[in-house]
């Protein structure tokens, strides 16, 4: 009869209890808890990052088109087809001939002429794609360097 008892508790102690388990899914929880928001936090800031990278690099490919061109694009598409408004075009100005998403998936905007007496502005309006915002939502432009 002992070695009856010996052989259940050894089958019983083999599997978790309810309760065991119900801690360790508490501490994953505290660890995602804590952990996450920063990761999330981490995630948002390379995304606007990337803007700012992709957005710098079409700015460059713009100037490219005016020395060119001798005048900016009217859109973001003559950096990529010849607008047919002059024979010195040299493009395509981007890579592969292809104008990138921002990180959320929009297409950048460009403005010609630009606000406050700038040439021109590309910009993007963020996770909300929305005018202005705020913390991760707020606009990423080339006015901002």
């Amino acid at each position: 009869m002992n070695k009856m008892k010996f052989q259940n508790e050894t089958i019983i102690r083999s599997y978790f209890s309810l309760t065991e388990l119900m801690v360790v899914l508490l501490i994953i929880g505290l660890v995602v808890g804590l952990v996450g928001p920063a990761l999330f936090e981490r995630y948002q800031e390379a995304q606007r990052k990337a803007a700012k990278a992709q957005i710098m690099l079409i700015k460059e490919c713009v100037k490219s088109y005016y020395l060119d061109m001798n005048e900016f694009p009217r859109s973001l598409e003559d950096i990529v087809r010849n607008p047919g408004s002059g024979s010195n075009w040299k493009g395509p100005y981007i890579e592969d001939a292809i104008i990138p998403k921002d990180p959320w998936g929009n297409d950048y905007l460009y403005d010609f002429p630009g606000r406050n007496n700038r040439a021109f502005e590309i910009y993007s309006y963020a996770k909300d794609n929305a005018p202005g915002g705020e913390g991760g939502d707020a606009d990423v432009g080339s006015w901002s360097e």
